[in-house]
């Protein structure tokens, strides 16, 4: 499989002239003499967790279909991409150019259907990435999974690996039968209240209800992204009711509450499932 020739790669220059700009912007921000007292004093580790901020604000800003905002969302996360690379130029480590040559290669290595002669075939691309992890030395079926991914991500990922290699359940209602043992066990560790168990079992079936999202090809953040809408669009409906009657939800004791729960979910029963959390702009 031969490489692009400088023909075949399309010319950027506006793209090629802002990326240099950005990437002045980070090195000033970051010089020990003249730079941002708050961006000199930051590390990898500091960083990192803004990272994940500003990807979930992309993710929003395309649920909400705010394309004017969306540049600027794209451009934060970019951000973090700059200031990890400067850093590690600073600490002679790589610098951006090696970012970005190392995911152009690794793209145009995992798609050798585009850019080389091979057949397209459902498993290719994770043949490409089994070649990968034994190049790194990463072993087992469970190599190379970010510990940091959010946990529901995780999991998902984590019984995919699994089920590669048989220890999978058969059918979806059997995953489900587990999500009741599971159920069943945290119940006997609600009675002695010990905290370590109750952590213990609230996981497993946390585990468990990913494991069976994973078995009907649901992403498990993108249900529990849809109930927290639904949760939000409900609960701001019965704060409105409450208002309209010149009151606040604390007011009412829970029956009053589960009545008015009970009346959000009947008025709000045609709406969209994606149409709440849009007012939150946290």
């Amino acid at each position: 499989m031969s490489e692009p020739t400088d023909p075949t790669v399309p010319a950027a220059p506006a793209a090629e002239r802002e990326i240099a700009r950005l990437l002045w912007v980070m090195k000033r921000l970051r010089d020990p003499e003249t730079g941002c007292p708050w961006d000199r004093v930051q590390d990898f580790a500091s960083i990192a967790p803004f990272a994940i901020e500003e990807a979930y604000e992309v993710m929003d800003a395309i649920a909400r279909e705010d394309w004017d905002a969306f540049p600027d969302e794209l451009g934060d996360l970019l951000l973090q991409v700059v200031y990890q690379a400067q850093m590690a130029d600073e600490a002679g480590r790589f610098d951006f150019a090696t970012v970005a040559r190392t995911i152009a290669d690794k793209m145009i290595r995992r798609h050798p259907h585009v850019f080389g002669d091979a057949a397209m075939d459902d498993d290719l691309w994770e043949r490409s990435k089994a070649a990968e992890r034994a190049s790194r030395a990463e072993h087992g079926a469970l190599a190379g999974i970010a510990r940091d991914l959010p946990a529901l991500l995780r999991a998902r990922k984590l019984c995919a690996r699994a089920a590669r290699v048989g220890f999978d359940w058969a059918k979806p209602v059997e995953v489900l039968d587990k999500v009741s043992e599971e159920i069943a066990e945290l119940r006997v560790e609600l009675v002695a209240m010990d905290r370590d168990k109750m952590e213990d079992e609230l996981g497993d079936v946390l585990f468990t209800v990913a494991s069976l999202a994973r078995k009907l090809d649901l992403d498990p953040e993108a249900c529990l992204r849809r109930s927290n809408a639904k949760f939000t669009r409900r609960f701001e409906w019965m704060e409105r009711a409450a208002a309209r009657e010149g009151r606040i939800l604390s007011e009412y004791d829970l029956a009053a509450q589960e009545a008015l729960w009970a009346a959000a979910k009947r008025d709000l029963a045609g709406q969209a499932p994606g149409t709440a959390d849009q007012t939150d702009g946290s």
